[in-house]
């Protein structure tokens, strides 16, 4: 049966109208953080969504869940790993509950400062622990950042160890850092960042430990009267999918988003760093007191829990971490 020249046109246009739609066709991926929009979270994330979508011609959009709207970091993660949520960027607060090895990081005094913690997660150190999750059913894209924490609470200007005892310190659900809190006499009480601001308002608990990057975008100066500048633990954050999703994902999509991550994590550092520059004059000019430390003294007062940490962590990888240059 022969077709007219009408139909032939017909056909091919239509053949062609499904190619580019095929061509066309976007998967929308979920993700969510516990962070604002505005915050240092929400710099890294959407910068990623953006390079994301450019790089794969549109087949790869994110859809954006900030402050909390999907639950807490440990709820999304669960998410991510059953396949229900397909991104998060998180602290690694609840991420050793998942990836033993992430701990490490989260030692008190194990950096020196910014270069130092930056150098140690971009070598060999930081890829190593993140070659660890996709026998999780995860995969760590990449580190991504929060900063050194620093103690605020409603009660005192914490200027030595000994002003930290009995205070109720609200810390991520981690046992590093509770084990530091312990040893510094204080009760750590775990809780998800998105209960944290009532917390404080209605005096559950004392005060928390946060980086000035998280203390800012989530206001938690508003309703603590002192900000000490402990700096006591740097904070990584980790930008992670379902390992499912990412197994469907062709290999020139995933150097994209590979590549998409290194541009998110320059845009996520320097939003840590204007936070950094800036964000005291914020917290000061609310009414909030904020006062420097002798950090040596709480490094002295927390030298007893390294006696656990070298023991689950090994005295070796820790010493590597501490003599990166």
């Amino acid at each position: 049966m022969k077709l007219s020249r009408l139909a032939v046109q017909l056909i091919a246009v239509l053949g062609l109208s499904i190619s580019s739609f095929a061509a066309q066709a976007q998967t929308v991926l979920k993700v969510g953080w516990t962070n604002t929009m505005d915050s240092h979270y929400g710099v890294g994330i959407t910068t990623f969504g953006d390079e994301v979508a450019k790089r794969t011609n549109g087949r790869y959009k994110l859809q954006y869940f900030p402050a909390g709207a999907l639950g807490g970091e440990r709820e999304m993660l669960e998410a991510v790993q059953l396949g229900t949520q397909d991104l998060i960027i998180t602290s690694t607060g609840p991420v050793g509950n998942f990836v033993a090895e992430t701990r490490i990081v989260d030692i008190p005094f194990l950096f020196r400062d910014y270069a130092h913690a930056r150098k140690v997660l971009d070598g060999p150190i930081g890829k190593d622990i993140l070659s660890k999750f996709p026998a999780k059913g995860l995969v760590a894209i990449s580190w991504m950042e929060n900063g050194f924490r620093h103690v605020t609470n409603s009660k005192r200007a914490i200027k030595t160890p000994d002003d930290l005892k009995a205070l109720k310190i609200r810390t991520m659900e981690n046992k590093v850092h509770m084990e530091a809190f312990k040893a510094l006499g204080s009760l750590p009480t775990p809780m998800n960042m998105n209960e944290v601001f009532t917390a404080l308002q209605t005096g559950t608990v004392d005060g928390q430990e946060n980086p000035i990057p998280v203390i800012l975008a989530n206001k938690l100066y508003t309703v603590q009267k002192y900000v000490s500048l402990t700096s006591h633990v740097y904070s990584p954050a980790m930008l992670i999918i379902n390992k499912g999703l990412w197994d469907k994902i062709s290999a020139a999509d995933k150097t994209a988003f590979y590549e998409a991550a290194k541009i998110a994590l320059v845009a996520n550092r320097k939003k840590v760093n204007d936070d950094e520059a800036n964000g005291i004059a914020v917290i000061e000019k609310a009414g909030t007191l904020v006062n420097k430390v002798d950090t040596t003294l709480f490094q002295k007062a927390v030298a007893s829990a390294y006696v656990q940490y070298n023991k689950d962590y090994g005295e070796a990888n820790i010493k590597k971490i501490i003599d990166v240059k």
